[in-house]
């Protein structure tokens, strides 16, 4: 009887997974993966030699702007070289993705400018040195943890995002979390005990304070220099300072769970769940691509934002490896890959422009990065794509 029982439920789970593969014609991660490829040896040819990277594709335009290693996005493109040659294992991949990192080695003997450099140097160096263990790589990444560091305020509880932005306090923003990664990496790997502290205390801090009663995040709050009294939430992309901006819960999910990888703390687990639940219980998208803010007043005649989708995804792949509830598991599984079939079989640049994705929004109260390619939704898309192929 039980023989019967288990052989009933593996039809039933094959008969699904084909159900989903016909659905969506046979998602096919390879496919994808080398179509990501191909639009890289596009982007490489039109690169100048200056030391700058691609960032963005206006809409509407089909050439890259470029920027140079100071820039926040700075990291991301090297670090879809390093993904790329994880996933071909093709040299080629690794000189492109050595050079683009090599630009941003200033940042590591720089005075801290502001909190982005995990997105800069972990995601350029952190994955070289995770595919090749350079010692080069190892020195650079320790002594930006120690620049990062630099700008984190014990009175307050958080690193501080822009020190030349003052904003009536000590500003903290979302993204922050993100960062925290290259902190916990480096108090691992050689690096001081302190840079694991500080990066606990910032990730305790932002979930009692950077959050509503609803699990929905500010942008930025703003904090007394010296009490480190909580003065307000405030928006500098979304819409609104009570709006829910797509890409700042997704920052919010994505830095928790590794928040939660780096400390097995549960409390960080927990909550990793509740933001992913408000995410995903107010997305009401078919294809679950979001418009750029959750509260924008014109939906459904608003800009999306494919980056937040990328990011969402890639994250609820790897809470969904922490969830020991079955049937969350599958939720997070199943929403995670169909953002990414959504993101494969209708957001694709081809040939609009050689980036991966179309149809993300960088800065829309700015007036900035609306509906355009931009170089962090590949970066994630990317990553989502080896995750995906990982857990098959």
């Amino acid at each position: 009887m039980k023989a019967k029982f288990f052989t009933l439920i593996a039809a039933l789970f094959l008969l699904g997974n084909q159900g989903y593969s016909q659905k969506n014609n046979s998602f096919n991660i390879k496919k994808q993966l080398d179509y990501c490829a191909e639009q890289a040896s596009k982007t490489l040819k039109v690169i100048p030699n200056d030391g700058t990277s691609p960032r963005t594709v206006p809409s509407g335009s089909n050439e890259w702007k470029f920027v140079g290693y100071k820039d926040w996005t700075s990291g991301f493109w090297p670090g879809e070289l390093w993904f790329l040659y994880e996933a071909t294992k093709d040299k080629k991949w690794e000189k492109e993705a050595d050079k683009f990192s090599r630009f941003l080695t200033p940042l590591s003997t720089s005075k801290a400018g502001d909190h982005d450099l995990g997105f800069q140097i972990f995601n350029s160096f952190g994955n070289g040195y995770r595919l090749t263990k350079n010692p080069e790589y190892k020195q650079i990444i320790l002594r930006t943890a120690d620049t990062l560091a630099t700008l984190f305020n014990p009175k307050v509880g958080t690193i501080q995002s822009w020190p030349h932005n003052k904003m009536g306090g000590h500003n903290t923003i979302i993204d922050n979390m993100m960062n925290l990664e290259l902190l916990f990496w480096a108090s691992k790997n050689g690096g001081s005990k302190k840079l694991y502290d500080i990066a606990v205390k910032h990730a305790e801090t932002t979930m009692a304070n950077h959050f509503r009663p609803d699990n929905t995040s500010y942008h930025v709050i703003i904090y007394d220099y010296e009490t480190g009294k909580k003065i307000k939430g405030r928006t500098a992309q979304g819409y609104s300072d009570d709006s829910m901006w797509a890409r700042g819960q997704a920052w919010a999910i994505y830095g928790f769970t590794m928040t939660y990888r780096e400390t097995k703390d549960a409390k960080f687990l927990d909550f990793a769940h509740k933001l992913a639940r408000v995410y995903l219980d107010k997305l009401t998208t078919e294809d679950l691509v979001p418009y750029w803010d959750f509260n924008a007043p014109n939906i459904p005649n608003e800009p999306r934002d494919a980056s937040a989708a990328a990011i969402v995804s890639s994250a609820l792949l790897e809470l969904s490896s922490y969830t020991k509830d079955k049937s969350l598991k599958a939720e997070y599984l199943t929403k995670a890959k169909k953002m990414i079939v959504s993101l494969s079989d209708h957001y694709q640049s081809h040939d609009v422009n050689s980036a991966f994705l179309l149809h993300s929004t960088g800065h829309k109260p700015a007036g900035s990065e609306i509906d355009c390619s931009i170089n962090y939704a590949d970066y994630y898309y990317l990553e989502a794509l080896l995750r995906l192929q990982k857990l098959k």
